[in-house]
C-alpha cells in the first residue's frame, strides 16, 4: 500500500515537469519595499524548488541528493556534464570562426536556383554537421543563417526550412555517443561501449534520416512551401571564414578528441578525463591566439541580431547576406551601425558581392562611454573567441540535469521505480521485441511530458535496470531508448529537448514566433515515420544479432 510520502513524491515530480513544459511567473509583493517582483518557475527553477519541497517534507534525505550528484549504478552525472560542456565549448568556438556558415554558403552556391536541390543539399549538410558536432552547435549557427537566407530570397518561407533543420539536427545526434547528453546517459546506464553505441545506432539512424526527409518532403511538396525555382544567389564563402587558423586548430582538436574518446572507451576510462584536457587546450589556444593577433584584425560574427522583420530599419543588413538577382536597396551611408552602436563593415559591392553577414570589428580607438567602465566589454574586445562562445554555452543544463537525477533518485527512494519496472515486465513479459516497442514509444511520449528527453532517458534507464531483463532484451531496450530519446526531440512540445527550447529562443530573438500547435503539426508526420521505421530497424537488428535468443 502506498504511503503519503510516496504519493507526495510522485505528485511533486509531476508538477515540476508541468512547469518545465509550461513555464510561468508568480508575482510576489515585498511588503517593506512596496514593490512587486516576479519569480520565474521554469526549466531551471521548477526542479530545484521540487527538491527543496521534498527535502523539507522529509520525502527525501541528503543521501538521495548526494546520489543524484555523484551517481549510482555506473551512471555519473558529473561525468556526463563535464564531457558535454567540454565538447560544446570546442564545437561552439569552432562555429565562432565562421566555418559552419562557410559550409552553408558553399552548399547554397551548389544548389543554385533549384529549390528542391538546395533543400536536399541543406538537409545533407545539416545531417553531416550534426553527426560530428551534435545538435546544439548546428542549431545555434544554422537557425540564424536560415533566418537570413529565407529573409532575402523572397520565394522561400522560413518555417519549412527551420523545421527541416531542427529535425535533421536532432535525428543525426543519435550516431555518436557524444552527440546528445542522453546518449551518454544510455552508454553509462546500460554499460554500452562508446564505439559499440555507434555500431548499434548507425542503421536506425540511416532509416530515420531517410524516413524523416521523405515525410518532410511530402509535407512541403507544394510550391507554396518549397518552390521548384528560386532567385539565383551568389555567396562569398571566404568572407565568413573569419579566422581560418583557429578553424583549422579547432577542427583538429575536436576530431582528435572524438577519436581518442572512442579508442579509450575500450579501456573503461571515464570520458571526461579525455574531453576536459582537449577543451582546456582549446581554451588556452583561444586566449593565446586572440592575444597574439592585433585587436584590429579580430572580427567576430554578430549572432545577437534583432528581429528579422522586413520592415525594420534596424535589420542588420540582410541585403548583405546574399546577392540575389533582384534589385537591392543600398544604404545611403558607407557604414552602418548595429543596435549596440558598433561599426559594421561597409556595404559597398566588390566584384558584385557584398559582405555576407554582419561582422563586428573590434574598436581601434578608445571604448565608448557606455563600455569604458565595463571590464567584460574590454575583455571581449581583446579575447573575442572565448567571450563570444561563453554566453552560448548551455549553462541551464547544469542545474536542470542534476535536478533531474536527484528527483528520479527520489522516486527510486520511495519505491516508484520498482513499481514502474513491474508494470514494464507485465506489459513486455521480458520479451525482446515487445520491450523495444514499449520502451521506444514510451521514450518518445515521455520526452514531451517528463521534462525534456534528458529526464525521460534518466527515468527509463532506471526503470529498465530495475526490471531485471535478460541480457539481449536489456541491450535491445538500450538501443530502442537511444533512438527514442533523439527523435523524441522532434516532437509536440518545445520542451521535449533543450535543443527545442534553444531553437524557439533564437527564433523569438529574430522576430519569428512559432506556435506550439504549429510546431506539433509539422512534426507529427516526421515523428510518426521515424518512430515506426527506427524501432522497426532496431527490431530487425536485434533479431539478427540475437538470432538464437528467445524473443
Amino acid at each position: 500500500m502506498l504511503t503519503a510520502k510516496e504519493d507526495v513524491t510522485l505528485v511533486i515530480f509531476i508538477i515540476s515537469m508541468i512547469f518545465v513544459i509550461r513555464a510561468t511567473k508568480i508575482p510576489f509583493k515585498l511588503p517593506h519595499f512596496k514593490r512587486q517582483v516576479t519569480i520565474p518557475i521554469n526549466l531551471t527553477t521548477a526542479p530545484i524548488l521540487a527538491i527543496a519541497i521534498l527535502w523539507a517534507s522529509q520525502c527525501i534525505d541528503p543521501s538521495v541528493i548526494r546520489k543524484g550528484i555523484v551517481g549510482t549504478e555506473g551512471v555519473k552525472p558529473y561525468n556526463i556534464l563535464i564531457l558535454f560542456f567540454s565538447l560544446a565549448y570546442m564545437a561552439i568556438t569552432l562555429d565562432v570562426t565562421g566555418v559552419l556558415r562557410a559550409a552553408a554558403y558553399w552548399v547554397s552556391n551548389k544548389g543554385g536556383s533549384d529549390g528542391w536541390k538546395l533543400y536536399f543539399y541543406f538537409y545533407v549538410l545539416l545531417t553531416l554537421l550534426s553527426v560530428i558536432l551534435g545538435n546544439d552547435p548546428v542549431i545555434l549557427s544554422g537557425t540564424a543563417f536560415l533566418v537570413y537566407y529565407t529573409e532575402v530570397v523572397e520565394e522561400l518561407k522560413p518555417l519549412p526550412w527551420l523545421i527541416t533543420e531542427f529535425a535533421a539536427a536532432n535525428t543525426a545526434s543519435m550516431v555518436l555517443f557524444v552527440g546528445n547528453p542522453t546518449n551518454v546517459v544510455i552508454c553509462e546506464g546500460f554499460n554500452v561501449n562508446n564505439a559499440a553505441f555507434t555500431a548499434y545506432t548507425i542503421l536506425p539512424f540511416i532509416a530515420c534520416n531517410i524516413a524523416c526527409f521523405v515525410a518532410l518532403a511530402l509535407q512541403y511538396v507544394t510550391s507554396k512551401n518549397l518552390p521548384r525555382h528560386i532567385t539565383s544567389t551568389t555567396l562569398d564563402v571566404r568572407s565568413v571564414l573569419v579566422d581560418p587558423v583557429s578553424a583549422c586548430v579547432g577542427s583538429i582538436l575536436l576530431g582528435s578528441c572524438l577519436v581518442v574518446i572512442i579508442v579509450v572507451s575500450f579501456f573503461k576510462i571515464d570520458v571526461w578525463k579525455i574531453s576536459l584536457p582537449f577543451a582546456v587546450a582549446k581554451f588556452i589556444f583561444d586566449f593565446a591566439w586572440d592575444y597574439y593577433k592585433p585587436p584590429t584584425a579580430i572580427p567576430v560574427l554578430d549572432l545577437e541580431v534583432p528581429s528579422s522583420d522586413k520592415k525594420s530599419t534596424h535589420l542588420p543588413s540582410v541585403e548583405s547576406v546574399l546577392v540575389p538577382s533582384k534589385q537591392i536597396k543600398m544604404p545611403t551611408k558607407a557604414h552602418t551601425k548595429d543596435p549596440d552602436g558598433q561599426a559594421t563593415l561597409p556595404l559597398s559591392p566588390v566584384n558584385n558581392r557584398f559582405p555576407p553577414t554582419q561582422i563586428k570589428k573590434i574598436p581601434t580607438s578608445q571604448p565608448s562611454a557606455d563600455s569604458s567602465n565595463s571590464l567584460y566589454d574590454r575583455l571581449k574586445s581583446r579575447f573575442p573567441t572565448f567571450f563570444t562562445a561563453l554566453p552560448r554555452l548551455p549553462f541551464a543544463l547544469v542545474p536542470f540535469a542534476f535536478s533531474q537525477f536527484i528527483l528520479i533518485e527520489g522516486l527510486a527512494y520511495q519505491g516508484w521505480i520498482d513499481v514502474f519496472a513491474k508494470w514494464l515486465v507485465r506489459a513486455s513479459h521480458r520479451q525482446m521485441h515487445s520491450t523495444i516497442w514499449l520502451v521506444g514509444v514510451l521514450g518518445v511520449i515521455l520526452c514531451n511530458i517528463s521534462g525534456t528527453n534528458i529526464g525521460a532517458t534518466i527515468l527509463l534507464t532506471k526503470v529498465v535496470r530495475a526490471a531485471n531483463m535478460p541480457p539481449h532484451t536489456f541491450r535491445a531496450a538500450a538501443i530502442s531508448l537511444a533512438v527514442a530519446s533523439n527523435i523524441g526531440a522532434v516532437s509536440f512540445t518545445f520542451s521535449a529537448s533543450l535543443a527545442g527550447l534553444l531553437w524557439q529562443t533564437i527564433l523569438a530573438q529574430k522576430g519569428i514566433k512559432v506556435k506550439q500547435t504549429e510546431f506539433a503539426k509539422w512534426n507529427l508526420l516526421p515523428l510518426g515515420a521515424m518512430t515506426s521505421v527506427g524501432l522497426g530497424m532496431v527490431s530487425i537488428e536485434m533479431a539478427v544479432l540475437y538470432k538464437g535468443a528467445k524473443s
